[in-house]
């Protein structure tokens, strides 16, 4: 563009990039909020978007009208995906949280998923050191320290002895 071609106004070029953010994967309110007011790279590097405060607000209003913004969507869809990717559910109720979902919400959408944390538990641990699953102490504790990480609950990981003894 030269010097002399008027720019698009700023609500326009933001609802664009608000599409084409959403088009990729389903973002939080928050996520797209922080992705919007983040600079965009130009020609001559980052550039600052001059829109007002209720410019973003109407981005994020028409992207719920229309319903490309969904937060029990998207809190569906990143419990499925982190749960296939073996994580356990503390784990992801933290990262929701980061991600703006309020407590309520993600409580809500974990009871309404029909996961079996304890049976996952077990999947990962398998994956991890083969099957039988070690009946050794010290070795126990190795699964266990794994599976915290991964945000199992300790219930669910101690489920894996009782539940699935061989």
């Amino acid at each position: 563009m030269s010097e002399s071609t008027p720019r698009r106004p700023a609500y326009n070029r933001l609802l664009d990039r608000a599409v084409r953010i959403l088009g990729v994967r389903d973002h939080s309110e928050q996520e797209l909020r922080r992705k919007l007011m983040a600079p965009v790279m130009g020609k001559k590097g980052p550039e600052e978007i001059d829109a007002s405060a209720e410019d973003y607000d109407r981005v994020i209003a028409w992207c719920y009208e229309h319903n490309y913004l969904d937060d029990n969507r998207f809190i569906a869809r990143f419990i499925a995906s982190r749960s296939r990717k073996g994580y356990g559910p503390q784990r992801i109720r933290q990262e929701l949280n980061q991600k703006g979902i309020n407590r309520e919400a993600t409580e809500r959408a974990m009871r309404e998923c029909e996961i079996d944390w304890c049976e996952q538990a077990r999947e990962q641990a398998v994956r991890k050191y083969g099957e039988p699953l070690p009946k050794e102490f010290s070795e126990k504790v190795k699964i266990q320290r794994f599976l915290l990480y991964r945000g199992y609950l300790m219930e669910d990981i101690q489920d894996i002895w009782r539940n699935f003894a061989d």
